[in-house]
């Protein structure tokens, strides 16, 4: 799809997890101007401005509600072909904030509704004053390498077809390079030495940062854990490689990373 020309002060609304865009050919995002006819559909808003620092206008739909005519839903991811990376990244933080906010709109200390802050990007209790801050959830990500294969899995919520490399969310009290070590055990049993930091990803679906690491297999032969997985296996460059992550993602950087690491050219 051919990218679009990012309009100026883009205002990013959401109906549950899907973006509203205006059901044009190519879509477009609503412009303030719309307001007027999504208003009575809005659950909640925030304009520019409404956080210090802050200018990313958004406004999330009742998920009861159904779209007027001229609007659709459409997936989130679906903003990298049309506006390109940089307004996939702010209308992705758009979205967390929004994300936020819904699942804080009360105190989890006492109950009363929350309000903005008026000096930080935060959330205060006016009856118990108790202040709660965006909640990212942190994951790790990493490329296991036995000599020159790769070990790429495949999870039940995967798409048909489609592996990628293994994942999972850091617990309480754990380094991020422990994570890795003890996701990689748990679904798979092998050990993993040389843990190294690749990069990092914000990953709004809907609250994560991805921090992406490489190690290399240490130990022990693939047994499958089968509540986090359908089927685990290394793969060697020559070889056809089944279906991967998007481009988009830091999944794929990993798996392309190894491939140029071993003379292979990316898809």
């Amino acid at each position: 799809m051919t990218p679009v020309s990012e309009k100026p002060q883009p205002w990013f609304v959401f109906h549950r997890d899907d973006i509203v865009l205006r059901h044009t050919d190519p879509p477009e995002l609503p412009t303030p101007e719309d307001r007027e006819i999504l208003a009575p559909l809005l659950r909640n808003e925030c304009p520019a401005g409404a956080f210090p620092g802050e200018d990313l206008p958004w406004g999330d739909l009742d998920p009861r509600s159904s779209l007027p005519p001229g609007f659709a839903p459409f997936s989130r991811r679906s903003l990298w072909d049309l506006y390109g990376e940089g307004l996939f990244v702010r209308a992705g933080r758009a979205f967390h904030l929004a994300y936020w906010e819904r699942t804080h709109a009360f105190c989890g200390c006492c109950g009363a509704p929350t309000q903005r802050h008026p000096d930080e990007v935060a959330l205060r209790c006016p009856r118990c004053e108790h202040v709660t801050y965006p909640v990212i959830s942190p994951a790790v990500i990493m490329a296991i390498r036995r000599d020159d294969k790769i070990l790429l899995a495949r999870g039940a919520h995967f798409v048909s077809g489609t592996y990628s490399v293994l994942a999972g969310f850091v617990t309480p009290g754990e380094t991020l390079e422990q994570a890795v070590a003890r996701e990689v055990k748990e679904e798979t049993g092998i050990d993993i030495d040389e843990i190294t930091y690749f990069a990092s990803q914000p990953w709004p679906f809907p609250q994560s940062l991805m921090v992406a690491f490489k190690a290399r297999w240490a130990g022990g032969e693939i047994a499958v854990d089968r509540r986090e997985l359908e089927d685990a296996r290394w793969f060697s460059p020559g070889e056809d490689l089944p279906i991967m992550p998007s481009s988009r993602s830091v999944s794929r950087r990993l798996i392309d990373d190894w491939r140029r690491s071993t003379g292979a050219t990316p898809d």
